[in-house]
């Protein structure tokens, strides 16, 4: 797809792009870490086609997030669950937080 459609597309949803900064590819590491985890550990696993319909691929990506940050350990936050990690970092910010 020509990245002038592209951005027609998106215009046309009125959509929002979300990119790094061209030299940066630190700037979206946790999303981008996300993705690949999903392709690893779900899409790879099915066989073609890896959905039915649209209302199939919304389902197996929410159960897939939903899993990510309720059940599924992380080395990069010691081995927590982002729900929990999320949920102090709220807190703790809540406490510094001047009323």
């Amino acid at each position: 797809m020509a990245t002038s459609v592209y951005r027609q597309l998106l215009h046309d949803h009125q959509a929002l792009r979300s990119q790094s900064r061209r030299g940066d590819c630190d700037d979206n590491a946790q999303a981008e870490s996300l993705w690949s985890r999903l392709k690893t550990e779900v899409l790879e696993l099915r066989e073609r086609p890896v959905f039915a319909d649209l209302a199939d691929a919304q389902a197996s990506v929410a159960i897939y997030f939903d899993y990510y940050n309720h059940e599924r350990l992380h080395s990069s936050i010691a081995y927590q669950l982002p729900y929990h990690t999320h949920q102090q970092i709220l807190q703790l910010n809540a406490l510094n937080c001047p009323a």
